[in-house]
């Protein structure tokens, strides 16, 4: 009788722990929209390839890095958490070419401290997940104490993550930056950004941003609302590419979290969300957040995720393209010299 009373006891403290303990899914940090989101579904098991997949790898294998580095330093995306409790700061117009969005408030919540992106496109993005808003900001400045950005816009932290061509009402020829978005073609600006509480996690949920020079002039695909590409005959931007789901990864030089980020990028795909100087994926910008860094963690261009050929990438099938775009970049960025695609 002792041992029978024993063992139900133990079964009792078995449960009570099973209970207790956290389940991995409540474990994991929350991710960004909705779980139905496009940004969060993981790709099928054989996606479709599009038929110019090879002509489109070939463009990014001539950039001078050859491969796909990261970007965590520079020219990224720094998210702050903000609350109820977040001072209120007026942020102002800093352009009269590019504009808020109108639902984009004179005054947002913006944490004492927080920084921009330092280099040229000085991105900054605020979220608020007790009220499932976010506020993104493009061109965003600090100027002695009073704040200015070239756009502004804010829209639901659960919802979609995507924004409609149609409700943005962007027009053919425009820059998509003269009605409230912060990337040129009309998507969150977090939207695949690499956070670094999910890196640190050991697993991302969700698709990763990236960006390359070859995306196509006047042509963008869902979730893209827009284009700024430059490329006759490139890769539309919304376009989603995979690394190679049966590439072994203990192959390369890779830290631990270099290896949860390729994870994503062959489970979840890779998006093109803006044009860049390079073959880049995004990672959260850490700018003015004691106690966090990439040091030692994810490589930009020494090394890691850059080592691995871009010969393992393949671009899944394009659908429903649109034909439109901005033509303002035209005046200043030449096309590529791609040839026209098979």
């Amino acid at each position: 009788m002792k041992f029978v009373a024993s063992l139900a006891a133990l079964v009792v403290l078995v449960l009570q722990a099973g209970a207790q303990a956290p389940s991995s899914a409540t474990a994991q940090p929350k991710r960004f929209f909705s779980d139905e989101s496009f940004w969060n579904q993981p790709l099928p098991a054989n996606p479709e390839v599009d038929r110019r997949s090879s002509y489109w790898i070939g463009l990014m294998k001539t950039d001078t890095q050859r491969n796909v580095g990261v970007n965590a330093t520079r020219f990224t995306i720094p998210v702050y958490e903000v609350s109820a409790a977040t001072p209120l700061k007026t942020v102002l117009p800093n352009s009269t070419f590019y504009q808020h969005a109108k639902d984009f408030p004179e005054k947002a919540p913006i944490p004492d401290g927080a920084l921009p992106d330092a280099q040229s496109d000085h991105h900054l993005a605020l979220i608020d997940r007790a009220a499932h808003t976010a506020w993104d900001m493009w061109e965003a400045e600090n100027r002695g104490g009073q704040w200015y950005s070239n756009t502004g816009i804010k829209y639901d932290l659960d919802g979609p993550g995507v924004f409609s061509t149609a409700a943005l009402g962007v027009k053919n020829g425009e820059s998509v930056h003269q009605h409230g978005p912060g990337r040129a073609p009309g998507v969150p600006i977090i939207a695949g950004l690499a956070m670094y509480d999910e890196v640190e996690s050991g697993h991302i949920r969700h698709k990763i941003a990236a960006a390359t020079r070859f995306v196509a002039y006047q042509e963008f695909v869902f979730p893209a609302a827009w284009t700024d590409g430059t490329c006759d005959g490139g890769i539309p931007e919304g376009s989603v590419l995979q690394l190679d789901p049966k590439l072994d990864l203990s192959q390369f030089d890779l830290t631990a979290e270099e290896r949860t980020l390729a994870r994503a990028m062959q489970e979840y795909g890779i998006v093109l969300v803006d044009y860049a100087g390079a073959n880049v994926v995004y990672a959260e910008g850490l700018y003015g957040q004691k106690g966090r860094s990439w040091d030692g963690k994810i490589r930009e261009w020494t090394g890691g995720i850059v080592r691995i050929p871009m010969e393992n990438y393949r671009v899944l099938a394009v659908k429903n393209s649109v034909h439109m775009g901005d033509k303002h970049y035209q005046e200043h960025i030449p096309l590529c010299k791609a040839q026209p695609a098979p």
